[in-house]
């Protein structure tokens, strides 16, 4: 199965590609890139692109890998076995039944292929790729409670997404297909936005566009705004009928856009914008 694209999800060349590298050499797809540039929505777009199903597993930073194979609710068991009655014991001597299956687990033993997501590895411990390691290369992990190997049936296609929150161990990468999602010129982010807002009035596009990217190469942010921040402007630009005028700045001087609360997220941001307009103000 090949992954070619699909109508929700501009994805260029080298990005299909590496998915279907990752697929061919059956290892996970590590993706890093800005946030918000659609490192999680790639693996739902491929899974439906493919017609399989999505197991999803969203890391904290409290997450143990334990938990993605199974957990032992050991305290439920103990319960049980002071509250049962006769009836109950039967249940309390099987120990499966206290056995929670993992995501891992789940993809595991599908009866078809499955994609698998690790979404934001990075948060978790640092330690938390490295106990990965044997599960994901040789795709079976055992249960000592019930002392059962539990094997892959199918190889899942596995995406793990990073922020760069944290830097990943060698060993790990040396298992991964890597592939970097840079942040989309603007032929590419044209398309993207043309997937979404495919009615969008070509002239407030091209005034919102511009004013995104001013934005965005302002020097001194401490967040871009990224992709998906850009949607959701243009959805409220769209939603409140923002006129084109209110976009376009007469004298082609930096100007701050209407909702600006969409693009930057800190006040740090908000001040420094304001204060470049402010400068700019005085210097005409």
């Amino acid at each position: 199965m090949k992954f070619q694209g699909s109508q929700n999800y501009v994805a260029t060349d080298d990005l299909m590609l590496a998915v279907n590298a990752a697929s061919t050499l059956q290892k996970p797809l590590l993706l890093k890139g800005e946030p918000g540039t659609g490192k999680t929505m790639l693996a739902e777009e491929v899974a439906k692109s493919l017609g399989i199903p999505l197991l999803q597993w969203h890391i904290k930073s409290t997450t143990k890998a334990q938990q993605g194979l199974y957990e032992y609710d050991a305290v439920s068991r103990l319960r049980d076995s002071q509250l049962s009655g006769v009836e109950g014991n039967e249940k309390v001597k099987d120990i499966n039944n206290y056995i929670v299956k993992g995501v891992l687990w789940q993809a595991f033993t599908a009866d078809q292929p499955v994609a698998l997501l690790i979404d934001e590895i990075d948060k978790a411990d640092i330690e938390f790729p490295n106990d990965l390691l044997r599960e994901i290369d040789r795709m079976e992990f055992y249960v000592y409670e019930t002392r059962q190997l539990i094997k892959a049936k199918h190889r899942p296609l596995v995406f793990i997404t990073s922020n760069n929150e944290k830097e990943l161990p060698d060993a790990f990468l040396r298992r991964c297909f890597f592939h970097y999602i840079k942040f989309p010129d603007a032929t590419t982010m044209q398309q993207i936005v043309d997937v979404h807002f495919p009615g969008l009035k070509k002239e407030l596009l091209n005034a919102a566009m511009k004013t995104f990217y001013e934005v965005r190469n302002l020097p001194g942010l401490k967040k871009k705004p990224s992709t998906s921040e850009l949607l959701d402007w243009l959805k409220l630009l769209v939603a409140e009928d923002i006129s084109l005028d209110a976009l376009q700045s007469k004298d082609d001087k930096v100007s701050i856009p209407p909702l600006v609360g969409a693009l930057l997220k800190n006040e740090q941001d908000v001040t420094l914008f304001e204060k470049l307009v402010f400068m700019q103000s005085r210097n005409r």
